[in-house]
């Protein structure tokens, strides 16, 4: 680290110097890119700007304005850090974005990835139809980001985050505040759906933890530095969704949409239930595992979705 931090007050002076310096590094370093950003230009630049208070739509002529020497060590150390302990930049930089909106994470809390993104920026359409929303849940909410989006979708929408993990609810009050919405989003510590007193919901989403066991050993090293009970679940990676589909279709509305993020247990999910009609949700910008079912199709399955968990 020292090297590097001598390096950079040797012979770099600028933003746009520290983005080029950073993106060396870690192309050099064979980084892993999966936490806000595919490719390591785009995770130099959100380091370096976010580590400096600087905007994404920064004036270009800022990126030639000199750093102070507080600034480059400050840069040089995050750099550093994100090569050597392969530390997620949104866990450096306490900052991740999801749906155009900034949210606040640190390690008790995953970072906000999930092309659910883009169903909150369509509103849910086609799906949600003329269907008035007046109540959504944020199951599994982590920092809160997905249930946030949608009170931002949604403005006259009640908004519930629940989550069993009372830090992570702590980080999801934070971004709540952040984001001055305490009048119509609510935190609640809840096991899934143990501890959410029985009320309908118009929209019921959720990114719960889905990992297999054989995806978890092979997770790169930037993973390891999220929270394991956010990832893991069980041998198939279906320990949550089962409970969660089983009690799903007491909560939904007449008309109500049950969307579930389930990433590679995708497979595993079709072979346990060939027989229901999971929509499997395409995405412009890329992502997969994303199911939605109608209230209807809940209630029409619940049964089997019991059956299942009780054989689990």
């Amino acid at each position: 680290m020292v090297g590097q931090q001598k390096l950079a007050f040797d012979g770099l002076e600028t933003v746009r110097d520290f983005i080029r310096w950073a993106y060396s590094r870690f192309n050099e370093a064979e980084l892993f890119y999966g936490h806000g950003s595919d490719n390591g230009w785009d995770e130099a630049v959100h380091l370096v700007l976010q580590s400096l208070h600087l905007p994404w739509d920064i004036d270009q002529r800022v990126l030639d304005s000199r750093l102070t020497l507080e600034e480059r060590t400050h840069v040089a150390d995050l750099v550093s850090r994100r090569v050597i302990e392969r530390i997620p930049s949104a866990y450096l930089v306490n900052q991740a974005w999801f749906c155009g909106l900034p949210f606040y994470v640190d390690e008790r809390v995953l970072v906000p990835r999930s092309p659910i993104a883009e169903l909150i920026d369509q509103h849910f359409q086609p799906w949600l139809g003329e269907q008035a929303v007046s109540r959504v849940l944020d199951m599994c909410t982590g920092s809160g980001c997905i249930g946030i989006a949608a009170a931002y979708a949604f403005p006259e929408a009640e908004v519930v985050l629940s989550d069993i993990d009372h830090d992570a609810l702590q980080v999801a009050t934070i971004n709540i505040d952040k984001h001055e919405l305490d009048d119509r989003v609510t935190a609640i510590e809840a096991d899934l759906f143990q501890g959410i007193p029985l009320q309908l919901f118009d929209i019921i989403v959720s990114n719960p933890p889905y990992v297999d066991a054989e995806d978890l050993s092979d997770m790169p090293p930037e993973f390891h530095h999220e929270p394991e009970h956010g990832l893991a679940s069980g041998e198939d990676g279906l320990f949550h969704t089962l409970q969660i589909l089983a009690q799903a279709a007491d909560y939904l509305t007449e008309q109500g949409l049950l969307i579930v993020e389930v990433g590679n247990s995708q497979w595993a999910l079709q072979d346990k239930f060939p027989q229901v009609p999971f929509n499997w949700l395409a995405f412009e910008h890329g992502g997969d595992g994303v199911f939605l079912l109608e209230a209807e199709q809940c209630r029409q399955f619940q049964a089997d979705f019991k059956q299942a968990l009780s054989d689990f």
